[in-house]
């Protein structure tokens, strides 16, 4: 199936061949009809599943069609997602789909200065990227109405849950009309997050991929059992082994993070640390060197990298396992995405056997111990 046959319209299209977009992932398959048929979704989907498109590109195609013309442009889409990286990944790709609507889109989050982001505001926009804090601040200093929204979307909703951001998504909801379209997105369904989707969506189409196991098939993933003093030792060695290769580095607080880039620095491998307690610019920064090759290593704890979409990211490294096993999944799904391959390595000390257990248990593979 093609795009084309989605029908979607020719200013989505023309933007989308340009970027060398021509087939749709499963849940934009299954996502954009329905959507653009005005119905609720009820999404289950991964990070790296081409979930933003399922949700934009209807988006933007009815509010292109129902342009009110003279009028002062007012935000008629509201998508929310947890942290500042997805927030602006996601407004990078409406940046894309939108080039040939006229559609004006912004995004606004905290950790920066407003007054930028009030300046687009008052300018006049069509479509609203935004993170709960940041959006519910402006609203309440009178920056931003809601009044005219007619699409909202709640993305990575059990991130939401587990940034405690659901109070302020219950705050929120009273503010937007009752009559609109609402997609709702999360990667996984536990039961507070269950309830809110059912408080808030309204005879809504189901649209589920990528289960776990699909996800990890297409990464090799190999385990070293190491004591946890020798975990250095071992991400040097094996970071010199091949110099060319980027890797990104999970590690489970922010602490650790800056450590194993303090380590690597010192070990003349370029590296970087991304957590909640970087400023906005330092992350961002960080990213974009990354991304440009002027760092070989990014560390980053689990929040952080949530929304981190790298191009044919080749190797993923667990310096520490996480505390749930479902983030495991999240963390080696940043590699081996639209068909390519990709490698996980895990570091596993004694003390983390039992978290190792519930990841085999979770994805049913047993992780190959490494050479």
């Amino acid at each position: 199936m093609t795009f084309k046959e989605l029908n979607i319209i020719e200013p989505i299209l023309k933007a989308l061949e340009e970027k060398g977009y021509t087939n749709p992932t499963p849940i934009q398959e299954q996502a954009i009809p329905k959507a653009i048929d005005k119905k609720d979704i009820l999404g289950l989907a991964q990070t790296g599943t081409g979930k933003t498109a399922a949700f934009a590109i209807p988006i933007i195609q009815q509010l292109y069609l129902n342009k009110e013309k003279g009028k002062k442009r007012q935000i008629r889409a509201l998508i929310i997602t947890p942290t500042r990286e997805l927030a602006i990944q996601i407004n990078d790709c409406l940046e894309d789909y939108t080039k040939y609507t006229g559609l004006r889109h912004t995004v606004i989050y905290g950790g920066i200065k407003q007054n930028n982001q009030v300046n687009q505001l008052n300018m006049g926009i069509d479509i609203l990227v935004a993170t709960p804090g940041r959006l519910l601040d402006l609203m309440n200093q009178g920056y931003i109405s809601l009044n005219a929204v007619r699409h909202f979307v709640l993305d990575e909703a059990d991130r939401m849950l587990d940034m405690g951001f659901v109070h302020d998504i219950k705050r929120l909801l009273p503010k937007l009309p009752k009559e609109k379209q609402t997609l709702f997105f999360s990667a996984t369904m536990p039961q507070t997050i269950a309830s809110l989707a059912r408080s808030i969506l309204h005879n809504p189409e189901k649209v589920e991929v990528t289960p776990v196991s699909s996800v990890v098939d297409t990464v090799q993933q190999y385990i070293y059992f190491v004591e946890k003093k020798e975990k250095k030792d071992l991400l040097i060695s094996l970071l010199a082994k091949d110099k060319k290769q980027s890797a990104l580095i999970f590690s489970r607080t922010k602490h650790g993070a800056d450590k194993i880039a303090r380590q690597l620095c010192k070990a003349g491998i370029g590296s970087e640390a991304i957590h909640g307690n970087k400023s906005q610019n330092a992350r961002q920064r960080a990213l974009t060197n990354f991304k440009s090759n002027k760092i070989r290593v990014l560390i980053a704890t689990d929040i952080a990298a949530r929304g981190i979409d790298i191009d044919k990211l080749e190797l993923v490294i667990n310096y520490d396992l996480p505390d749930m096993a479902e983030t495991y999944v999240h963390r080696i799904g940043r590699t081996g995405r639209a068909g390519n391959t990709g490698t996980a390595l895990t570091f596993c000390a004694d003390d983390e056997k039992l978290m190792l257990r519930s990841i085999q248990n979770l994805t049913g593979k047993k992780l190959l111990v490494a050479d």
